[in-house]
């Protein structure tokens, strides 16, 4: 299979900084997979977004080595119009990235950018709308939206545009729990049903690890790991070695396990927590 992504030792310092942001990062992505990318503030983690959508190194000056190949285009010599077909990305803030004052309005944007005829744009936005699940939302004026509903709009205008590869930046950061489970049960779907690829930077681990099948933890600059959740889960140093915190369900039956009561896996998600609670009631061992 021909990765979608392919990332070769990358290396990046902004400019007027003597300290790499980026260092030797080697991965690739396959079609179809959903990678979630956390580690501490400053990791680099908005840095390689910014690399993946082309705005590195086409607008945000520094030092730049080595290649980033987007479906077999290297952003180096791709313009970021080129680049944002292939690639959909949608930011922590949907104040920001919002522009129109109607949901309709706001998907057609891109569209009508792109110089598309105005029957594809009319079935892109009903396309678009059905596969986010806002098709009620279509006539609303985008001020009246909650946070998470302006969310769901804004991943439905980089949907429109019918990219490869979806590229989100702390997508949750101001939702609260429900509008947060919103926005991943939308990703699940776009991945699953639809094979779209998915890379979704995110610092609230517990609902990252139920949904993703890659983690990528960084930590200055660096890949530290690049494991299924299962995998890293049960190498809890991974994450505590860099200051994040474990998930709240996957701690109570660490500490667990750390004190003799049970000896199976951690959990990643509240209904594995519960089984493994069962298995510790006999006792240790």
């Amino acid at each position: 299979m021909k990765p979608v992504i392919s990332i070769e030792q990358l290396s990046f310092t902004y400019a007027g900084s003597e300290r790499p942001a980026l260092s030797g990062i080697n991965v690739t992505v396959n079609p179809g997979e959903f990678i979630g990318i956390t580690g501490p503030a400053g990791a680099g983690k908005s840095t390689l977004v910014l690399c993946l959508n082309g705005i590195i190194p086409h607008f945000q000056r520094g030092e730049y080595q080595g290649r980033v190949w987007i479906d077999g285009l290297d952003t180096v010599d791709t313009h970021c119009t080129e680049i944002s077909r292939k690639v959909g990305s949608v930011f922590q803030d949907p104040e920001a990235q919002i522009v129109a004052s109607t949901v309709e309005d706001e998907i057609a944007f891109g569209l009508e950018n792109f110089g598309m005829e105005p029957e594809m744009i009319e079935a892109r936005i009903t396309d678009a709308l059905q596969r986010i699940g806002i098709e009620g939302l279509r006539y609303r004026s985008t001020v009246e939206l909650s946070g998470g509903q302006k969310q769901r709009v804004a991943i439905a205008a980089a949907v429109a545009l019918r990219p490869k590869i979806l590229v989100l930046d702390e997508p949750t950061s101001e939702l609260d729990p429900l509008g947060t489970k919103e926005v991943f049960e939308v990703l699940k779907q776009l991945n699953q049903e639809y094979g779209l690829t998915i890379i979704v930077v995110e610092q609230k681990i517990n609902i990252l690890l139920e949904y993703i099948e890659r983690l990528w933890v960084m930590n200055e600059g660096r890949m530290v790991a690049d494991q299924p959740p299962r995998q890293i889960i049960n190498q809890p140093e991974l994450l505590t070695g860099v200051g994040l915190q474990i998930p709240p369900v996957s701690e109570l039956v660490y500490r667990l396990k750390a004190a003799g009561y049970y000896s199976g896996e951690l959990p990643l998600t509240v209904d594995e927590a519960y089984w493994a609670l069962l298995k510790c009631r006999g006792g240790k061992g």
